[in-house]
């Protein structure tokens, strides 16, 4: 059996490339060839983490090619949407990204051994261009669970959502066992549908995933049965769970630095973490695209402070009116004996795997979500945009892990730079102490944290669900290229 050669196109997104980077390690620790195409500041990103495997004669290969960044009007090095500074250039990037078709092609043309298969990110529907030149299977990533992605299906194809009177009329969603409760503004997040480019962009994605041969997704089994069994049957398509990928990372240095440079020693940050309680410590990170107001950090600030519980703050992008806020109240000495900011890229694996670590608040993007369950810990929930408010109705309504901090109204995404409505100091107070508590409740949470943790830890393992479905995966791979080969021998030129 010829040695498969995986290609990879992650979206230039801390929350898209992290995982598929994870894939990548997994894919290749099953003896499989895998190249990751992506930009030079991306690639770069990576090059750590991408060298250590190497290093453990794993076949992985980071290629770049250069975004036409120029012909779209974007500056120099804006080549990942957390580097993006406003909304206006969101869009920009996409645009840009669509322009690698024709240099992929010409990279994948060269590589030895020959592409095999092509996962990619299904927000890179010219991918399957790619796949129909070189007659390979093509397999699609999808970013967040299923549950989240069958519910945006049943929104896009119910016209009861466009029926509704106003974003913010609450309805239940239909054809799923558990009640969900949603607004027309939560469940189309992701633009507005009356804009003729995001139709037309929504309907390319669409066609290119019929023409995929599976979807990838970074979830496991057990966390979700219903929902993987009723996206495969709302896509017609299989659907491996192969996740949580993130348990792949097994050594410090990977923990540490996974996605980016950290802005924090990792041996410091464990050292203070091993000062606290077990359980003792919130960890608060707010993700690598929202772009939180003075106003806002300062009400986060004061939150923390109140509620008098230990904590880690992932401060991303702090305006310089905070940063003089912050020296003028003199906050960082007044919490310096409980509590640690970290401006920039935090470890936050490693820090979520600690046992200190006893409740997380988060916005809820998947990858923060997954990681919070793996390592058992409940959540406070703020979601901004995208998937997000799906994610936070799974954390708290379906898994009954979370406490809402009171967001109503998501961002458009694109619009993370507005952040959206102000969340004032008194309420992360309350649910902060709500979440730490001791009391049944907080305990409850707790507990089902643990066995969610202990189930996603398994799947992982050899036999576990994830593991199973990464070897059928690989085998359907297989089947399908021998397919294609005995066609060809036929004398029949069939397209996978």
């Amino acid at each position: 059996m010829t040695t498969l050669h995986f290609v990879l196109f992650p979206v230039m997104s801390q929350g898209h490339m992290i995982p598929m980077v994870d894939i990548a390690r997994l894919v290749a620790q099953r003896g499989a060839n895998v190249t990751i195409i992506t930009t030079p500041v991306n690639a770069n990103r990576f090059k750590p983490v991408i060298t250590r495997a190497i290093k453990n004669n794993l076949n992985i290969q980071l290629l770049e090619l250069e975004l036409p960044l120029s012909d779209v009007g974007l500056p120099e090095g804006y080549e990942s949407f957390d580097l993006i500074p406003s909304a206006p250039l969101f869009n920009k990037l996409f645009a840009a990204a669509a322009m690698l078709k024709e240099p992929a092609e010409n990279m994948i043309q060269e590589l030895v051994p020959p592409a095999s298969c092509i996962i990619s990110d299904n927000l890179f529907p010219w991918t399957y261009d790619l796949a129909r030149k070189f007659n390979i299977p093509r397999l699609i990533f999808h970013g967040p669970g299923c549950f989240t992605y069958l519910c945006i299906h049943i929104s896009l194809h119910t016209n009861f959502v466009d029926e509704m009177v106003s974003d913010s009329e609450y309805y239940v969603l239909p054809g799923i066992p558990d009640r969900i409760e949603l607004t027309k503004a939560q469940a189309s997040s992701w633009g507005k549908k009356e804009e003729k480019e995001a139709t037309e962009f929504m309907e390319t994605l669409r066609e290119a995933e019929e023409a995929s041969n599976g979807i990838v997704v970074n979830s496991f089994e057990e966390l979700e049965p219903f929902y993987v069994e009723g996206l495969a049957k709302a896509k017609s398509k299989k659907v491996w769970c192969i996740g949580p990928v993130s348990l792949c990372n097994k050594s410090l240095p990977d923990l540490a630095e996974r996605g980016n440079k950290v802005a924090i020693n990792e041996h410091e940050c464990l050292k203070w973490l091993g000062s606290r309680e077990k359980g003792s410590v919130v960890f608060v990170c707010l993700g690598s695209l929202s772009r939180a107001s003075t106003e806002q950090n300062i009400e986060l600030g004061l939150g923390l402070e109140a509620s008098n519980i230990p904590f880690i703050w992932c401060l991303r992008h702090p305006t310089e009116e905070f940063e003089k806020w912050l020296i003028e109240k003199g906050y960082e000495e007044k919490v310096k004996d409980r509590g640690v900011i970290v401006r920039g890229w935090a470890p936050q694996v490693l820090i979520l795997s600690h046992q200190a670590v006893g409740g997380f608040l988060t916005h809820c993007g998947w990858n923060s979500t997954l990681e919070g369950i793996s390592s058992g810990i409940p959540m406070i929930t703020w979601p901004h945009f995208a998937d997000q408010s799906l994610n936070e109705r799974f954390i708290v309504d379906v898994l009954k892990l979370g406490l809402k901090v009171g967001i109503e109204v998501p961002i458009i995404v694109g619009d993370q730079d507005k952040f959206g409505a102000l969340v004032k100091n008194e309420d992360i107070k309350i649910a902060i102490e709500a979440l730490m508590s001791k009391e049944e409740g907080g305990e409850a949470r707790r507990s089902r944290a643990r066995d969610l943790s202990k189930m996603a830890k398994s799947s992982m393992e050899e036999g576990g669900s994830s593991y199973v479905n990464m070897t059928w995966m690989i085998q359907n791979i297989n089947e399908l290229l021998d397919a294609k080969s005995t066609t060809m021998e036929d004398g029949i030129v069939k397209e996978l």
